[in-house]
């Protein structure tokens, strides 16, 4: 690991990284995460029984907006121009578990690592609003980056 905090200067006061002579690179991200509840609640999700409407739908649509608003979101992100941003769910229904896994892509000079984290997070954040009239007991868990390429630091895979 790293102890090189790029986000605060000689004086230890945050600061937005300068990007400016970084060279443009392909950039990817994976983030997942999962959200549990009740097997009766993702039953009446996959039989879209929920009130609001289609969960996933929504869902996917709002990760992928968050992906696109994570630099008015988290203070010293760079706006991307993401030139991907895609949104799976895996259900194991007898579990009461939806895999949230969301990829990013970019070419740019900075990487997509948030956008991903982001997305995963707004998707999960939208299937408990969608959901919590039936369930307020759903926990959302484990987000966190799966791998990621591009840039200097190279490849990232988690173990």
């Amino acid at each position: 690991m790293s102890d090189d905090l790029t986000h605060f200067d000689q004086q230890g006061q945050a600061v937005m990284v300068d990007i400016g002579d970084k060279p443009l690179t392909s950039r990817e991200a994976v983030a997942s995460g999962t959200i549990r509840m009740e097997p009766d609640t993702l039953q009446h999700i996959l039989d879209r029984r929920i009130n609001k409407g289609d969960v996933f739908a929504v869902a996917r649509l709002a990760g992928i907006m968050g992906a696109k608003q994570t630099s008015a979101l988290i203070p010293l992100c760079h706006p991307l121009a993401l030139t991907h941003v895609g949104i799976d769910f895996e259900c194991d229904q007898p579990q009461g578990r939806v895999t949230i896994t969301a990829t990013a892509r970019v070419s740019g000079q900075t990487g997509v690592e948030m956008e991903a984290l982001t997305a995963v997070s707004v998707a999960a954040l939208t299937i408990y609003d969608m959901c919590k009239a039936i369930d307020k007991r759903m926990l959302i868990e484990n987000i966190c980056l799966q791998k990621k390429s591009g840039g200097k630091s190279g490849t990232f895979v988690r173990e």
